[in-house]
């Protein structure tokens, strides 16, 4: 009989291999995150961060706009299933561009991330109560939002809170995406849930690569 961690090793290559054959789970994959104590500068600067309760897009400037429109149009053609309608895949894929840029993090890493946790499900509910594309746990809106868990339903709301949060635990971990990645999943130093957001964000970025070739062309 197979080890448990034989076992483990197993599930996630099997979970990774899918991701890159783009056979994207349907649970909510989200760990038990940890609630650790902030310290009130910190829990200041992440309350300013979130923001308003239902945050709106205000793009830096024109260039901005348009590079994340660009962007969205050149990768709406793989969420078509999940997202049949083209007006609300290019908001969804907007909002990821705009977020993911307002936090510092790559909009694809956010696309693997989004694809890992909640398969691009706004309503995916964990076994723990993690919710939306995010998976965000319930305490967040707590700790530095409006304290109505509901909130995190709200597209936009939901990932401005991930982005926010896995921008807040790269910077604890001094830019180690491998470990930040962990304590965004509450499985911090284990493998299994970094190389399947890693797995994902290959794909999404080839995509893009693909995207730019194609419209050189």
């Amino acid at each position: 009989m197979p080890s448990a961690r034989a076992a483990a090793w197993a599930l996630g290559m099997a979970a990774a291999l899918c991701l890159l054959l783009g056979a994207w789970p349907m649970q909510a994959w989200a760990g038990r995150q940890a609630e650790e104590p902030l310290a009130d500068s910190v829990r200041t600067a992440l309350s300013a961060a979130v923001g308003s309760a239902e945050p709106q897009l205000v793009f830096a400037d024109a260039q901005q706009q348009r590079q994340c429109d660009r962007w969205a149009r050149a990768l709406q053609h793989k969420l078509v299933k999940r997202k049949p309608d083209e007006l609300v895949r290019l908001e969804f894929l907007n909002t990821v561009c705009y977020e993911a840029k307002r936090a510092g993090l790559e909009p694809s890493l956010i696309m693997g991330l989004i694809q890992v946790e909640s398969a691009f499900r706004k309503y995916a509910i964990s076994s723990v109560g993690a919710r939306g594309y995010m998976q965000v746990m319930p305490f967040w809106s707590r700790l530095i939002g409006t304290g109505d868990p509901s909130s995190l339903f709200h597209m936009q709301t939901n990932l401005r809170f991930g982005c926010v949060i896995l921008r807040h635990y790269l910077d604890r971990e001094k830019g180690n995406l491998f470990m930040a990645l962990g304590r965004y999943n509450g499985s911090r130093g284990q493998a299994k849930y970094p190389n399947m957001v890693n797995a994902a964000w290959r794909q999404w970025q080839a995509l893009e690569r693909d995207q730019v070739v194609a419209q050189g062309s």
